[in-house]
């Protein structure tokens, strides 16, 4: 499992491509199908990637219903899980688990959240046809995986915003400086620095610069509360 976990790892920070997102579980995890989907305001709700029509079957009920451990993982910030979908699952999503049990059919399901620090936009689910319950090392895992996935999927959304000008906004001095004052606030890589500002920005409609300018006029701040990166102004 560890060595099949190291090269899902490798695949997803190498590729970065929605075809090998949801794939890349299957060869860690015993499952029988997985989804990555992006839900809210953020990036708008809808399905990324999934292995096949049963996958994005669960999704579409989910978001159709409105319920589900993919809605519930994406809020929470946290995995959601159900190992007895039928009987569980009914209690918390008395609209999808049976809606799930009959047209897929699902046993079990598990969800996890797919963010960058606070910002939270989708949710990876996992499914098996026969009940499941997934060890706290695989709930480790999976989790460490949709981090990847939620970096990648931040960094392909602002790659299509236009706020950046022919220079790029990685090579303003602004940027960079704003980048090493969040890098020191949180103790993290001036990659997830950067990303952090930047997801602040598209999550916030404002321009990368606009943010930038915020944090090193000091106007803008980010701290940790609970482990969950937030914003202070």
């Amino acid at each position: 499992m560890d060595d099949a976990f190291a090269t899902a790892m490798a695949v997803l920070e190498r590729t970065g491509t929605p075809d090998d997102y949801s794939g890349t579980f299957l060869t860690v995890f015993p499952v029988d199908g997985a989804s990555v989907s992006t839900l809210g305001d953020v990036l708008g709700t809808g399905i990324v990637s999934a292995t096949g029509a049963d996958a994005r079957r669960l999704d579409e009920l989910q978001f159709d219903l409105g319920e589900g451990p993919c809605w519930d993982a994406m809020r929470r910030g946290e995995p959601v899980g159900e190992p007895d979908l039928a009987r569980g699952g009914a209690r918390r999503w008395p609209a999808f688990a049976p809606a799930a049990s009959e047209g897929v059919p699902a046993a079990s399901i598990y969800a996890f959240p797919v963010a960058v620090g606070s910002l939270r936009f989708g949710a990876v689910d996992l499914f098996t046809r026969q009940r499941l319950t997934l060890s706290s090392d695989q709930t480790r895992q999976a989790s460490a995986m949709a981090r990847v996935l939620g970096h990648s999927l931040l960094r392909d959304a602002i790659g299509r915003t236009k706020d950046q000008d022919a220079e790029g906004f990685s090579t303003r001095r602004v940027v960079h400086q704003a980048t090493g004052m969040v890098l020191a606030q949180l103790d993290i890589t001036a990659d997830e620095a950067q990303l952090v500002i930047q997801g602040h920005a598209f999550a916030a409609g404002e321009p990368v610069m606009a943010i930038a300018s915020d944090i090193v006029e000091r106007r803008l701040g980010f701290h940790r509360v609970d482990g969950e990166i937030e914003a202070i102004r």
